[in-house]
């Protein structure tokens, strides 16, 4: 899911660029811990996690790789506010290769959601911030907020 053209280990994850953001299902779903449920459809989803990746100062790999059958995970430690903040990525993708399910990213969800809910403020996609009560996709409860 990524392409770095170097050998060098240390490199190739300086080099890293999440191919996978650019090959989303139309029905993609998003979850993650600042989300109360979770959110479906391309352009919202890519529109999610672009807005999270804009809140980092810096994003270092420690990880970037293959997970199983269909899935990819991504380890990686980012600053925000001058903070470090740890993150597990998980994406699975589909028969047909693209970006299904997406969970993640997983980091310090309260300075994550207080500024998502600033900036979406009056949009349905405030109403997906929630009030930060984790909620999975595959739990009864869970249901899609937007899409």
């Amino acid at each position: 899911m990524t392409s770095p053209q170097s050998d060098d280990p240390a490199r190739k994850l300086a080099d890293y660029y999440p191919v996978w953001l650019d090959n989303l299902a139309d029905d993609v779903t998003l979850e993650g811990s600042a989300m109360d449920g979770f959110v479906q459809g391309a352009k919202v989803v890519r529109t999610m996690l672009v807005s999270i990746r804009a809140l980092y100062e810096y994003q270092r790999f420690n990880y970037a790789g293959p997970y199983g059958e269909n899935g990819w995970i991504e380890d990686y430690t980012a600053g925000i506010r001058g903070e470090p903040i740890a993150n597990f990525t998980v994406v699975t993708r589909n028969a047909a290769g693209q970006t299904q399910h997406v969970v993640g990213p997983e980091h310090t969800a309260a300075l994550v959601q207080a500024d998502r809910r600033r900036k979406f403020a009056g949009t349905p996609r405030c109403t997906a911030l929630g009030r930060g009560r984790p909620r999975s996709r595959r739990t009864p409860w869970a249901r899609p907020l937007i899409n």
